[in-house]
């Protein structure tokens, strides 16, 4: 049997699920392909909030190979770069693998120094998040594993790093909304 006549066979999709599937599909359709939306910005207080601000003057026009982008909203507190999007978001509360009490604290989790600044490293799908865990304020990275090795990423953002966000233990940020 011929695969035109396989798909002929099918019965059609109910009415609801039809309507579901093409609304699904438009909407893809409809997102932007240069890394969209980018981050979402944290809202960050007092300190932490002007170092993210001073940071985020210094932060380089390429990383990893990929060029600066806006994101969108634009915001002191995050950057992107490259599509798909290398995300930075500056001021994130404290990581729960950092957080004593929290149901996945975990004091020996997988970290790094990278160029003079410490990082948690935490694989995700799709990529690596990495943050930062001995500046003023905590600095999360999101790498996409397009731009394997992705701690190449975290060598281009040093130099910003070690000038802007000083040596200190975070305050508690509040949660993102």
């Amino acid at each position: 049997m011929s695969s035109a006549r396989r798909r002929a066979a099918r019965p059609p999709l109910p009415l609801p699920l039809a309507v579901c599937t093409a609304v699904v599909v438009a909407a893809a359709g409809c997102s932007p392909s240069d890394g969209g939306a980018g981050p979402a910005a944290p809202s960050p207080s007092g300190r932490a909030a002007a170092v993210c601000r001073a940071l985020h003057g210094k932060l380089p026009e390429r990383v990893n190979g990929q060029e600066r982008t806006e994101p969108d909203p634009a915001s002191d507190f995050t950057a992107a770069w490259g599509d798909p999007t290398i995300g930075l978001r500056c001021g994130v509360p404290r990581p729960e693998v950092l957080t004593p009490g929290s149901e996945h604290y975990n004091p020996t989790s997988d970290a790094a120094e990278v160029n003079g600044v410490s990082w948690l490293i935490e694989q995700r799908a799709g990529g690596y998040r990495f943050t930062t865990t001995d500046r003023a304020a905590f600095l999360e990275v999101t790498v996409p594993d397009a731009y394997a090795p992705e701690v190449g990423a975290l060598t281009d953002l040093a130099a910003a790093v070690r000038s802007a966000l000083p040596l200190g233990t975070p305050p508690p940020a509040p949660a993102d909304g």
